[in-house]
């Protein structure tokens, strides 16, 4: 099966994405299709047919497709679109003025008069045309959706236009043959320039709620410095290729994804991680490209180029998450659906029930087209998908990327949190956890000689230790179980365990150190030089730096915590006194992870997972939430819903309380937008005229512009949050 997210034009409300994502799903060869409003794209899973079939499909439909989806780069609003409104605004206020004005002032102009002036009817009738012409583009999209059976915000729109603009129409022959006649010219010039001002303050929003996507595009520089025979070279970034060396200096932005060849360098990542500090970069360390570096100087190799990149792929994650609905998206979709066609039998009733119960035929169709106008399903639509995008940008900044739009609606129930303990709640790597020294040597120089004559074997325990000034090793020997020698400046060196003190017959007066060491989960190294014990270092994998606070407040806001590990039982158990953890699963085998798992979620627990390894993949799928730190297997990350890019778990709590505030304001939005339509329909249906409260068409086109920017500034709030 195949993927492909498009770029969509056309689509101006949610009857639009819903009715598209309908068509589509009905065409064969299309499995599935997720079509989002706010950032005009689709994605849509395809077998046996081709992309060009795709698009054609969706000409059909009524929309067009731009391509595919490279990248958040293109502006929902541009300059000749300002500088219409602002002529047409012009415009429209002294047309106003002149059609109006005699009822506000007391203005005597001789070729104005509403019912009777042709002079003045052939003004109205100009400037309609010239508005029906700006407005065209929302005619031809609601014409075009009422053909293809999928009626939007644009045929209510379309409907309104035309009906006052033929009746109007009907009325200026009405007035050429000598005949008194109201025109409502006005009333449709007001709609359209309301309905494009509103669309236009709508774009500006939605490009403010893409602002943090669109960051994590211009992070990554144009250009390059290439070593070239030796020479530096400036490229741009396309000419760039894998395997190719490149220079990076302080002050300048790492250009592609590579692995450090020669040099040390500090560099903030804190695009992608949200961590804050400066990064030592040295000999064999990988480069994310956008990173910017703060001191030294550095040759790299490419390793990772266009859309292998992690910022390409951390990007394409983002926009992908926007993409997936959560139910209660979905329920919008559909009561959106649904609404289009309601609005316009409930207009059409109208106005045949007033006309037969004797209202005036003008004003029931006054009422009938202020119905089509009030009625905006646009808030109803916006309602979800702004605030999925504006909370994707707020965890992009923070280091969190979601694979879903349902990890936002899942993550506020959640009240477990299971982490495995290797390389989760530890770092996963081996440490130096204690030196004892009994020796001359400082304690740098004792781990300095160390690394070197450890740097020699093949064990893992080397991985503890890091080279600061290089040592001639010779005669280096490796003892199976045991430990190794080596000789460093003509002095003989043994390094490892109590097997080898008993070997070399050396009386050991530091067992008490010894058994310190392994209650506390070590590896044993002794340090002997010419077969005198100076020094004991302890090795072990130490747990995460801000571990135990983390833990801590996840209790407080009444979350368990559970450790869940293949690890052994002691190894686990002091892991848990020292993060304060009651709860410890040990000696547990992947399978037994995932039935634990499911275990708790049978049982109506909303479980996180967090893992790093092959073998926590199953249990991260079983999970509600699946999250994989960044420094984790491949599997483990492709199985989750959530990659932790800083590591921290911290941020685990920041996604939960994001989730809260999101479906607060998403509820909040629904409500408006309800609340909007219960108030402003019967209004519009002219129920409440006895009592003086009547709305005309121009006026409900303002109103339903306020519907949508209400439900749009509600929901760019929670970006605003200044989150912990």
């Amino acid at each position: 099966m195949k993927r492909v997210i498009l770029r969509i034009d056309g689509m101006t409300c949610s009857a639009c994405s819903s009715g598209l994502e309908k068509y589509l799903k009905k065409q064969k060869g299309i499995m599935s299709v997720d079509v989002n409003l706010v950032m005009a794209i689709a994605t849509i899973q395809y077998e046996n047919i081709s992309r060009k079939e795709i698009e054609s499909y969706i000409k059909r439909a009524g929309f067009a497709s731009l391509g595919e989806f490279k990248s958040i780069d293109t502006k929902e609003t541009s300059k000749i679109d300002k500088i219409k409104l602002i002529l047409l605004g012009v415009f429209l206020v002294i047309f106003m003025f002149v059609s109006m004005g005699h009822m506000f002032l007391a203005l005597d102009i001789s070729f104005i008069n509403h019912s009777r002036s042709i002079t003045f009817a052939t003004m109205q009738l100009g400037s309609a045309i010239i508005f029906l012409c700006y407005g065209f583009d929302i005619l031809k999209s609601g014409f075009k959706n009422l053909i293809h059976k999928m009626p939007n915000m644009d045929t209510l729109i379309m409907f309104s236009v035309l009906i006052s603009f033929v009746y109007s129409l009907y009325g200026y022959f009405r007035i050429i043959t000598g005949k008194e006649f109201n025109l409502y010219f006005e009333s449709l010039c007001m709609i359209i320039y309301f309905v494009k001002l509103g669309r236009y303050i709508e774009n500006i929003s939605k490009d403010k709620t893409k602002e943090a996507l669109k960051k994590l595009v211009q992070i990554t520089p144009k250009e390059a410095i290439l070593i070239v025979d030796g020479k530096e070279k400036i490229v741009s970034i396309d000419e760039v290729k894998k395997d190719d060396v490149l220079v990076c200096r302080a002050g300048d932005k790492v250009a592609v994804d590579g692995e450090v060849m020669e040099g040390k360098i500090y560099v903030d990542e804190s695009f992608i991680t949200g961590e804050s500090m400066p990064v030592l970069k040295g000999f064999s360390s990988k480069l994310k490209a956008g990173s910017i570096c703060y001191d030294g100087y550095v040759l790299y190799k490419a390793t990772k180029i266009g859309r292998e990149s992690t910022i390409s792929e951390i990007i394409k994650l983002v926009v992908e998450a926007t993409n997936v609905k959560s139910r209660v998206q979905k329920l919008a979709d559909k009561i959106s659906g649904y609404f289009v066609p309601i609005i316009i039998f409930i207009a059409v009733l109208t106005f045949l029930s007033q006309w037969i119960i004797g209202v005036p035929l003008n004003v029931a169709l006054k009422h009938m087209i202020t119905i089509l106008v009030v009625a905006c399903p646009c808030a109803l639509g916006l309602a979800v998908p702004i605030v999925v995008v504006v909370c994707n940008g707020v965890c992009a900044k923070k280091g969190l990327f979601l694979r879903s739009g349902v990890v936002l609606e899942n993550a506020r129930n959640i009240d477990t949190v299971v982490c495995d303990k290797t390389g989760t709640l530890t770092l996963g790597k081996l440490k130096v956890f204690r030196v004892f020294n009994y020796g001359k040597y400082a304690e740098e120089e004792l781990l300095n000689l160390v690394a070197n004559l450890e740097g020699c074997s093949t064990h893992p325990i080397k991985t503890a230790f890091k080279i600061i000034k290089e040592l001639k090793v010779n005669n280096f020997k490796n003892f199976e179980g045991k430990g190794v020698y080596g000789e460093v400046n003509n002095k003989k060196y043994y390094l490892g365990n109590d097997n080898i003190l008993k070997d070399l017959k050396i009386n050991n007066p530091f067992k008490e150190d010894e058994e310190c060491l392994t209650l506390n989960a070590c590896s044993i190294i002794y340090v002997v030089e010419n077969k005198k014990i100076i020094g004991l270092i302890g090795v072990r994998d130490i747990v995460r730096s801000n571990m135990k606070e983390v833990i801590q407040k996840f209790k407080k806001e009444n979350i368990d915590i559970i450790m869940l590990t293949g690890d052994n039982e002691k190894a686990a158990c002091l892991v848990a006194e020292e993060l304060d953890i009651a709860n410890v699963r040990a000696n547990v085998l992947p399978q037994a992870k995932a039935e634990y798992i499911k275990d708790l979620t049978s049982t109506g627990k909303m479980v996180i997972m967090v893992g790093d390894g092959i073998n926590d993949a199953p249990a991260i799928v079983n999970a509600t939430i699946g999250v994989s730190i960044n420094e984790g297997m491949d599997i483990a990350m492709n199985a989750a819903d959530v990659i932790l890019m800083n590591n921290d778990l911290a941020n685990i709590l920041d996604l939960i309380m994001i989730s809260k505030k999101a479906y607060s304001i998403i509820k909040e939005n629904l409500f408006w937008a309800f609340f909007y339509n219960a108030l402003m329909i019967p209004v519009a249906m002219g129920l409440f005229s006895n009592f003086g409260i009547v709305i005309s068409p121009m006026f409900g086109s303002v109103a339903m512009i306020f519907s949508s920017l209400t439900v749009i500034f509600n929901s760019l709030r929670l970006g605003e949050i200044k989150w912990k």
